[in-house]
């Protein structure tokens, strides 16, 4: 198991609760744990340790929308999205934990700026097309296997086709459950599915499930503007730490 300071478990338990609440439907706080972690970690040994909580935490989200799934919107995007992971596997090879730090930093605040300025969705909804998809899925495999944080792009391409909600948070939950699986692969040739992470891992994983339950709830009960305003702003913050902390070393 890895060795943090109460700090850090305070940070790791915030991370793996995030990881639940994204798969329980609220996909934009997953965002959060990759640059929370970075903080006391290099983010490519963070993105590694969280992976199998993201792995066994999709399986809740599986379970709950089962039944909800637009296939011909997951088919389009999957093929890019393994491309993006593929890239995001040969940045991780030649970038710099330093690099790797920046990308992860300017993710996070492109995403919180994006979030906080970008106006709200307008016009008629747009049928799925396999140019958009390919874009977007391939940016979205890409910043997962980076920083877990492909939600926001993922969002780019699904949000406009107007899905109804549980049918969306369905989609969401398939595709970046079968990216999860396949970044096992590269993650563990990385070397960042070691003994000590995926005990540190198994101890987060429970706090993740429960953290599904309460997402699904919470779906429900809290205005949803509220929340993500309240994330982004926490997202805005870390991202801002972590690109000071890259510049300077």
């Amino acid at each position: 198991m890895l060795e943090l300071t109460a700090a850090g478990w305070a940070l790791a338990v915030v991370a793996a609760i995030a990881v639940g609440l994204s798969k329980g439907g609220l996909a934009m706080v997953g965002i959060i744990s990759v640059p929370l972690m970075s903080l006391v970690m290099s983010p490519v040994q963070a993105a590694g340790m969280l992976l199998p909580i993201y792995v066994i935490s999709d399986l809740g989200g599986l379970i709950a929308y089962r039944r909800n799934l637009d296939r011909r919107v997951l088919l389009l995007a999957l093929p890019g999205a393994m491309a993006g992971i593929a890239v995001g596997w040969a940045t991780a090879h030649i970038v710099p934990v330093r690099g790797v730090t920046l990308i992860v930093g300017v993710i996070g605040l492109g995403f919180a700026l994006n979030a906080l300025i970008r106006p709200a969705l307008s016009g008629p909804p747009r049928p799925p097309t396999g140019r958009a998809a390919s874009v977007w899925g391939g940016l979205a495999g890409y910043t997962s296997f980076v920083s877990h944080s492909g939600a926001p792009l993922w969002q780019v391409y699904a949000q406009p086709l107007r899905l109804q909600p549980l049918v969306y948070a369905g989609t969401t939950t398939w595709f970046f459950a079968i990216g999860n699986w396949v970044k096992l692969i590269p993650y563990a040739a990385l070397g960042q599915l070691s003994a000590a992470n995926l005990a540190t891992a198994a101890a987060l994983i429970p706090v993740s499930l429960i953290s599904v339950w309460v997402g699904l709830r919470l779906v429900r009960i809290i205005p949803a503007k509220l929340f993500y305003q309240l994330i982004t702003w926490g997202l805005l913050a870390v991202s801002l730490r972590l690109i000071w902390q890259a510049l300077a070393g």
